[in-house]
């Protein structure tokens, strides 16, 4: 068995484990950063994708507000080309028989809002203002008759799967190695102090042992798995929450709404999409196997219905389910619970060498891992500085001024591609987009679009797998909305799988496989919520992708 020896060695690929990563990378570290699935697979994939504060937190947890704002300052100076400025409507709906109860309740939530708007200038956020059912039908003309008014405010957007790659991008840069489909298999102990893991790659099959000094624990939902290989204890509460999305956006504004249990929920435009969540019940399940169920669905849109009454004439064309690593507490309610995070070490349970993060909020990911690596040095010893708060990200260009419109319009001429597609491909690469486009110069067919509805080219799908660790199409996916239209993937799956096949040696029968599993993939996160027409029609598009294909089954 190969044998290779680290300072670090960091489990878990979401924003946690690539953050910490990435920060002990920057600092000096010898870094092993494994993730079992792909990068943002968990939870910070299948959340909002928001940078924010989060008002409702304020009266139970405003340190947990505060660190978020802050943090989503700094993260929208190290990665701005990844988020975008969200408009946010509260409206104020009429309650029947009660005239003053939507007065009051406009008063309640202007309160929490005047709080929030203290934290606003931490994350370049607006102060609220006060809208009448006027002024919010001008603003948003979806909204129903019942709407009397709406108070607004702002938060940040962000694509959370990369974010997550260019963390671990950033990461191998300074010299950390960075490996997904690898799966842990053993924590190695000598002498009762965790010494490194034994793991394995779950796609090649081929087995390892990473020999390090310290051990961290990144895997969200799977961390009480994970500790427990070390003799070690993580106690979560975990939580399960779904969104659905939906193929366009229903208005350039996002809304807030309560459902039916009083729990907050959100609509949130959010690239060319539409995301509505999130639920949050207790979950007992397997963290590999969380799905929407059609139960979840109807609980959500039976919540927008009266505030936006065409919600049920839209498709829904997937959904996200994940499984948050809520901190553990007995008794109180599970919107209730805090977002707060802790960072441990677990010498003081007999395995030295091991810490865990557990808790914490998207947010605030960078300054959790700091954090955590601030705690782990206590084990090493001082190196360099963190560098992460100023650090940017690769690829990193402003906003302001119109420089990424620039860009786009100057590599669309040059490399002969679509405005909107080179438009694309900065949002997603940044200054790093004229690199992808390169691979035109090498090889025309580079211009080719194999995903017309985001769109994606030929020459990101094998920049993707070059030099972003793409070894399936699902993670194609996460790398750049590859098959996250409303065509789901169908029309170019199979092209996408034939330059994987290309980019790895292998052949035809293996390109085929790489579909089906798009396809499979895709059918599972949205089955659950399909029906009446929607899925006679989605059955159809699936099987007439089979036959046309030869791929046999693919659900």
């Amino acid at each position: 068995m190969r044998v290779e020896t680290y300072d670090l060695v960091v489990a878990g690929g979401g924003c946690n484990g690539t953050g910490i990563a990435r920060d002990a990378a920057l600092r000096g570290w010898r870094v092993l950063l494994v993730e079992k699935s792909d990068f943002g697979h968990g939870a910070t994939g299948n959340s909002s994708g928001m940078i924010h504060g989060g008002p409702r937190y304020l009266t139970a947890d405003r340190e947990v507000t505060r660190l978020s704002c802050e943090d989503s300052g700094i993260i929208q100076r190290i990665a701005p080309h990844l988020c975008f400025r969200i408009p946010f409507l509260a409206p104020v709906l009429r309650v029947p028989g009660a005239p003053w109860a939507a007065p009051l309740w406009r008063t309640v939530v202007e309160v929490f809002l005047e709080a929030y708007d203290t934290f606003q200038p931490l994350k370049n956020g607006k102060v609220h203002t006060r809208l009448s059912g006027e002024e919010a039908r001008a603003v948003e003309p979806g909204l129903g008759p019942d709407v009397v008014g709406a108070l607004t405010f702002d938060e940040w957007g962000i694509d959370t799967h990369r974010l997550c790659v260019l963390n671990a991008v950033s990461a191998a840069r300074a010299g950390a190695v960075v490996r997904n489909h690898c799966a842990v298999e053993a924590v190695l102990k000598e002498d009762g102090a965790v010494v490194g893991v034994r793991a394995r790659d779950t796609i090649s099959g081929e087995p390892f042992e990473a020999r390090a000094r310290a051990v961290f624990n990144a895997t969200g939902a799977w961390s009480p798995r994970f500790a427990e290989m070390a003799g070690a204890r993580v106690r979560l509460r975990p939580g399960k929450g779904i969104h659905l999305v939906f193929d366009r956006r229903l208005s350039d504004y996002g809304l807030v709404t309560n459902a039916v249990d009083g729990r907050e929920v959100l609509m949130i435009p959010h690239e060319h999409h539409t995301i509505i969540g999130t639920t949050d019940d207790d979950y007992y399940g397997d963290p590999d196997d969380v799905v929407a169920n059609f139960d979840e669905k109807e609980y959500l849109l039976q919540a927008f219905e009266r505030l936006f009454p065409s919600v049920r004439a839209h498709r829904v064309v997937a959904t996200w389910a994940g499984v948050r690593p809520t901190l553990w507490r007995y008794g109180k309610s599970e919107s209730r619970l805090s977002r707060a995070h802790r960072v441990l070490d677990h010498g003081r349970e007999g395995a030295p060498g091991f810490w865990s993060i557990a808790g914490g909020k998207l947010a605030a990911y960078r300054i959790m891992s700091e954090e955590a690596v601030d705690a782990v040095e206590e084990r090493l010893g001082p190196k360099g500085p963190c560098r992460t708060r100023e650090e940017p990200l690769p690829g990193a260009m402003a906003r302001e001024g119109g420089a990424m419109e620039e860009l786009a319009r100057g590599l669309a001429a040059r490399f002969g591609v679509s405005v909107y597609a080179a438009t694309r491909l900065v949002f997603r690469h940044g200054t790093e987009a004229e690199a992808v486009l390169g691979i035109c110069e090498e090889d025309p067919r580079g211009r080719e679009v194999i995903d017309a509805t985001e769109p994606v080219l030929a020459c990101e799908v094998r920049h993707c797998i070059r030099k972003e660790w793409v070894r399936t199409l699902p993670d194609l996916t996460r790398r750049c909305l590859f098959g996250a239209g409303g065509e789901r993937g169908v029309r170019g799956a199979l092209r996408a799988a034939e330059i994987l096949a290309e980019e790895q040696g292998a052949g035809a029968t293996e390109a085929r496989a790489a579909a089906r599993e798009l396809l499979a993939h895709a059918w599972r996160d949205r089955a659950p919520v399909l029906d009446g027409v929607q899925l006679a029609q989605e059955e159809l598009n699936l099987s007439r992708a089979g036959m046309v294909w030869n791929l046999g089954g693919v659900r």
